[in-house]
Formats: C-alpha cells, structure tokens, sequence
C-alpha cells in the first residue's frame, strides 16, 4: 500500500467510494525514517482514517526518538517524541477546515510534512540530558557534571552591578 521511496503516501482512493463512517487504520514502524531535515529511529504509530460527509478525517498517532544536545552541557543524547494529532482532508474548498487542507486529485495523501510538524513541536526548546544537569563552567568550560573546576559560576549581568560595588 505504501510506496518505499515516499513511505508516508498513502492512498485513500479507496476510503473515498466508502459510505460515511467507514474507516480504517494503517499501522507505521520504521528503525529509521527522515522527515526533511528531521531524523528519527524507532518510529511506530498508526493511522486512523475514516470517511465523513466533508472529507477523510485523519487521525495519528506516533512515538519516535530523536538526537538532541543538552543545552547546558552540549552532550549528545537521545529524546523520546510523543505525538497526536487529527486533522481533515477536506473534498472541497467549501468544507475544508481552518487549515485548508484538500483531498488531492490522485488520492494520494502525504503524511511526511504533517509528521514532520507535530515532532517539531514536540522537541524541547533547551533540550536536557538530565534536569540536574550542570553544565559548562563559563570560565574554563569544563563539564561540571565530570568535575567541579573550582571556579565561581554565578555571574552578575545586572546593569546596576556596579553599583554593588560601591557599597
């Protein structure tokens, strides 16, 4: 059913000629798999398709994980993704959705960029090895959660800090 170049394309021609509230579910498992500029191991999930009035209706459901680097620390690890999402592939322009998404001409939908959205919504903005992580010192830059360099790490980025001073 799926295309081993475009392994996210499905094709839904058949849901299409169904009666309303037909659906059916397409199951995803893949080591690896590249979302354009997103690579992710251990993708599974699974699709939920049925046929409604206005359109298909697509529900999914997907775990990956990915490589991330700590933000404090820079180390390299990897970061379990969870994601959920529905949206509606509308048969015409009066019925879509706010999204505006269509049913194409070929009954071919690609489910890659939608994929690829909902994980990047799903990666942290600092990314974390470790919530106690310590991370670099700021003089030396040694790992601090190797050893501790003996340098002091708080540092006053306040514009009134030389005021401090005069006290």
């Amino acid at each position: 059913m799926t295309n081993p170049r475009k392994p996210f394309r499905i094709n839904v021609g058949f849901i299409v000629h169904e009666e309303v509230g037909y659906s059916h579910e397409i199951p995803f498992e893949f080591d690896r798999a590249k979302l354009e500029d997103l690579e992710v191991t251990n993708l599974d999930g699974s699709v939920h398709i049925g046929r409604t009035p206005q359109g298909l209706i697509v529900q999914g459901q997907f775990f990956a994980d990915t490589a991330l680097e700590c933000a404090r620390c820079l180390k390299p690890f990897t970061q379990r993704l969870g994601w959920k999402f529905t949206e509606l592939f509308a048969f015409s322009k009066d019925t879509a959705s706010e999204t505006g998404l269509l049913l194409p001409e070929d009954m071919q939908i690609d489910l890659a960029p939608m994929l690829r959205e909902y994980a990047l919504l799903e990666v942290p903005i600092n990314p974390l090895h470790d919530p106690d992580c310590k991370g670099l010192c700021i003089e030396c830059g040694q790992d601090l959660n190797v050893a501790d360099c003996g340098h002091s790490q708080h540092t006053d980025d306040s514009p009134f800090s030389v005021l401090r001073k005069l006290l």
